[in-house]
């Protein structure tokens, strides 16, 4: 492993091949994520039936409330890690990386409590049919009584992230996902453990993927681990890295608790609309990896590059990583749009009917706007490296809520399209936001 996955220097060397390098394990690595919840819901559907996959499809955006607002928490420390390792500052490294596990641990039980207590209320708020509350909540008290797991990976994927190393992190979360596949296919199709046979496969392959990332950390990077002199408490860089934490956390959770609200929408449309939209948003999904990709691969290297003092490769590289994005954007738009149909039939329980129609809708009328997105996406990722974490929490809440009124007002007239042009509008906004500050941020730099 050793001989694959160095640490990357961005601070120097051609832009855009180093761009490229960092994405696309981390792509790899967000498709592998998709796969969690995406494999859990077409193998309860072929084996448990319809109502079970419409149960995973609900509960999945609640688990993903919960695991985003994790992971944007780990994401606002990654930032800090990028700036420590660009300006070589080893020992910041080992202290931030003490305290983010201390607190960071102890705020994962915290918020697992609280997930396991909220469960109910929440199935319930966003107008989750009768029948399939008591699925969604065997599904969900297994996996949020393992988000202190999910919290141990995604620190120590990005301390090697922040390095440049997202190769290692990919390679423990393919061996993952392919324990995932065997144990989902154990539980549930075998044992007949239903949802929570598919929860509890989700849990015990998430286990493995911290472990193994962990494992790996020491063993490759030991200078970045903390030692005995490192555990001591720092109260400016504790501050620091509850600001980081908090705005990046917030801009996770905002976007995840308005998908929820938008939830709340889809299930007035019943089983039919439940069914297809946990379809075509899986789809999207994996789409969507595409985007988040670059705009992490892009924070990791501004972050390392403010951390050097060097402005002006910052902005270099985010022009760039916008070119590179928006020709993505095109192309998921033409993929999208012309396979809606098939990726549809691919992960429905039954490939055909009102579910099929809702789909196919949905995916044609989203990719005509697909291209914001992925730009939208090159935003955020220059905001968080240079640290400005604040500015996308605010375009991002300003967009979930947009979003979230308009797919309520239209869900009627439209069906499920309707979410598709609330999005669409949203994006449209955001990037108009993110434009005009940005362009205001270049111009003080130069």
């Amino acid at each position: 492993m050793s001989t694959v996955s160095k640490p990357a220097d961005l601070t120097a060397g051609p832009i855009a091949p180093a761009l490229i390098r960092l994405a696309l394990p981390l792509l790899f690595g967000n498709i592998l994520q998709q796969l969690y919840n995406t494999v859990d819901a077409v193998i309860v559907g072929r084996w448990a039936g319809s109502d079970a996959f419409a149960a995973v499809g609900v509960a999945g955006t609640l688990m993903n409330l919960f695991l985003f607002l994790l992971g944007g928490v780990c994401a606002g420390v990654a930032v800090i890690f990028s700036q420590q390792y660009g300006a070589r500052d080893f020992a910041g490294f080992r202290r931030e990386f003490f305290l983010s596990c201390t607190f960071g641990g102890l705020f994962s039980v915290a918020l697992s409590l609280l997930a396991l207590g909220l469960t109910g209320p929440l199935l319930r708020l966003i107008q989750t049919p009768a029948e399939l509350i008591p699925l969604c909540v065997d599904y969900l008290r297994v996996i949020f009584g393992g988000l202190l797991v999910c919290f141990a990976y995604n620190l120590s994927a990005s301390s090697l992230r922040s390095a440049g190393d997202t190769l290692a992190a990919l390679l423990a979360l393919g061996i993952s996902i392919a324990a995932n596949v065997g144990l989902d296919l154990l539980f549930v199709a075998r044992f007949r453990w239903g949802v929570a046979g598919a929860a509890w496969a989700t849990v015990v392959s998430q286990t493995l993927a911290a472990a193994l990332a962990a494992g790996y950390l020491g063993w490759r990077y030991p200078q970045l681990l903390f030692r005995r002199a490192d555990m001591k408490m720092d109260r400016d860089l504790l501050g620091r890295t509850i600001r980081f934490a908090a705005a990046s956390a917030l801009h996770h959770c905002n976007l995840y608790l308005g998908k929820m609200l938008v939830q709340g929408a889809v299930n007035t449309l019943g089983t039919p609309g439940i069914n297809a939209y946990t379809a075509a948003s899986r789809i999207e999904g994996f789409a969507n990896s595409f985007g988040d990709s670059g705009a992490a691969a892009l924070s990791v290297f501004v972050g390392q590059n403010t951390g050097a003092g060097r402005p002006e490769r910052v902005r270099k590289g985010y022009f760039a990583a916008v070119k590179l994005l928006a020709g993505l954007g095109v192309g998921m738009a033409v993929v999208m749009f012309a396979g809606a149909e098939f990726f549809s039939k691919l992960l429905l329980p039954i490939g055909e009917g009102l579910e099929l129609s809702y789909s196919v809708d949905y995916l044609r009328t989203i990719s005509l706007f697909y291209v914001l997105c992925f730009t939208g996406n090159s935003f955020a990722g220059y905001f968080q490296g240079i640290g400005r974490l604040n500015i996308p929490v605010l375009g991002a809440t300003s967009h979930i809520t947009m979003r979230v009124i308009l797919s309520w007002v239209l869900a009627r007239r439209l069906g499920l399209r309707a979410v598709a042009v609330a999005t669409g509008i949203g994006w449209i906004w955001v990037n108009y936001f993110w434009s005009l500050v940005f362009r205001g941020k270049v111009l003080k730099q130069t």
